[in-house]
């Protein structure tokens, strides 16, 4: 039998649902590699193999009693940290959070859960969701499980902030796993670690219950093996919850059924601001090479513009850290959380001891900066002004779809990147968002496919960004790339 830890969502979905294999067996196995790869990975802030294997043994006996099995029925899990999970720690990586267990599920959590799967454990991902590369976590770095084939050692970083997610995916420790997306933080690490992960448009998942860093960007999304994966588990994942107020009041589309790779008829866009000096040869080859494949699947090439394209990184890093000085306000050590009371402390000086202790260096930088653009005197010279180009940003776009039906770019400027090499440098780690970000200020879907190795023989990930609303045209062109590239690369295992 086919190692079941090779098989994605829909495999095996179909395998336990047949009767080829248990949704118990899928589960022991998985388990098995999350407890080996846990040392050398660090993926998992905490395995929970016992929830895994609850949940098999509900969907084996619904298989049992003849019962349909759910969208996700018998697939075990990863969970990012960031999302709430009842009686089980939930942290955002962060020490603030250490030892909190909700009383409550987030509701893209039971959604899955309710859709048939199973979690094998929580994701270490960047504090609080701040990070490019998963080294600001409280709990330790996550370890990409590639390697670079020049013969060195270096650790790669496995994108962030979702970086447990997909080292975890591409080791196969999970077949899928959640993510969130702020500014790229699903399809960075996706295209650090060759799988695919989708972003989908502002509102098409609740963020109830997912620990917030910037309310009108942050964004649940599936980081899967490939399209077809993150279809299935978008669908169980999103719908409208009346818990939050930005939730779309829309009916969820059948994306898996919908899937065509035929782009006959339809007109891709490429952005020519994108397109800068001193670009990465490999990735600028991939780019070509996606554009190639997408001409191939019937599709008819445009040039477009984005011209505010080169304000969306300084207007995110205001509008973001401006929202997370507002959301993180509430960790003040009075409530829940961790509380550092000094001896012979008042309230106030409580607050800042606990606040010194529990935010690591990333998310303090984040702190001040929005707390300095929201102060008096300087809101409306950074926030309102950054507020003003996301508009444009929006515009550009709005535009640019007048032309095409979706637009095709790479995902991050480069490749993985070795752990420790750009942490003292906020601004280079900053610029791994240059291509991501504009979707996020406009909240549109957007999603990273494997388009190939590098010369060091690390991934590449081509971005297809798509109309608000339109997950089904970014999943298909997509899925044309997917099909075109015959990306089937992975790590050898050395954990």
């Amino acid at each position: 039998m086919t190692d079941l830890t090779d098989l994605g969502v829909a495999a095996i979905r179909s395998g336990v649902a047949s009767g080829e294999f248990t949704a118990v067996e899928v589960a022991e196995a998985f388990n098995a590699n999350v407890a080996a790869a846990q040392d050398a990975l660090n993926a998992f802030i905490v395995a929970t193999p016992e929830k895994a294997i609850e949940a098999a043994q509900a969907v084996d006996a619904m298989r049992a009693r003849g019962e349909p099995l759910g969208k996700m029925g018998g697939v075990p899990i990863g969970m990012k940290d960031l999302f709430a999970t009842a009686g089980v720690q939930t942290t955002a990586a962060s020490h603030m959070l250490e030892g909190f267990v909700p009383q409550y599920e987030s509701t893209v959590s039971a959604k899955l859960w309710e859709a048939g799967a199973g979690m094998l454990g929580k994701l270490n991902l960047d504090q609080f969701a701040m990070g490019s590369s998963n080294e600001t976590s409280f709990f330790g770095n996550v370890v990409s499980p590639w390697k670079r084939n020049d013969g060195g050692n270096a650790a790669l970083a496995p994108g962030g902030s979702s970086g447990g997610s997909s080292a975890a995916i591409a080791a196969r420790l999970c077949p899928a796993a959640t993510g969130t997306d702020t500014g790229g933080s699903i399809r960075q690490p996706a295209a650090f670690t060759g799988i695919t992960g989708i972003k989908p448009t502002y509102g098409r998942c609740s963020r109830w219950g997912v620990v917030a860093f910037a309310s009108s960007l942050d964004q649940a999304g599936p980081m899967a093996r490939d399209v077809t994966d993150c279809a299935i588990m978008l669908e169980a994942m999103a719908g409208f919850d009346p818990k939050d107020s930005t939730s779309l009041d829309l009916p969820v589309p059948e994306w898996e059924a919908g899937l065509n790779a035929d782009l006959t008829g339809k007109t891709v866009g490429i952005p020519r601001e994108y397109r800068m000096d001193g670009m990465d040869a490999d990735v600028l080859k991939s780019w070509e090479d996606g554009i190639a494949w997408l001409k191939d699947a019937g599709a008819k090439i445009v040039d477009i513009s984005l011209p505010h394209t080169r304000y969306a990184l300084p207007a995110y890093y205001i509008i973001a850290p401006a929202e997370a000085s507002s959301n993180l306000a509430r960790y003040d050590g009075v409530r829940y959380g961790l509380r550092d009371l000094p001896e012979g402390a008042g309230l106030q000086d409580m607050y800042a001891a606990t606040r010194e202790a529990g935010f690591g260096a990333e998310v303090k930088r984040r702190i001040l900066i929005g707390t300095y653009v929201l102060s008096a005197g300087y809101y409306d010279a950074y926030y309102t002004q950054a507020q003003k180009v996301r508009t444009l940003i929006a515009r550009d776009f709005e535009a640019a779809f007048e032309q095409c039906d979706v637009i095709v770019a790479p995902t991050a400027p480069s490749a993985a990147f070795a752990l420790g090499e750009n942490i003292d440098d906020p601004l280079s780690m900053y610029l791994n968002d240059v291509f991501a970000v504009p979707a996020s200020l406009a909240g549109l879907p957007a999603m990273s496919v494997p388009a190939g190795l590098n010369r060091e023989g690390l991934p590449l990930g081509l971005q297809v960004i798509g109309r608000a609303f339109d997950e089904q045209g970014v999943l298909n062109a997509g899925l044309a790339i997917e099909q075109r590239a015959g990306f089937t690369a992975r790590p050898a295992k050395w954990w």
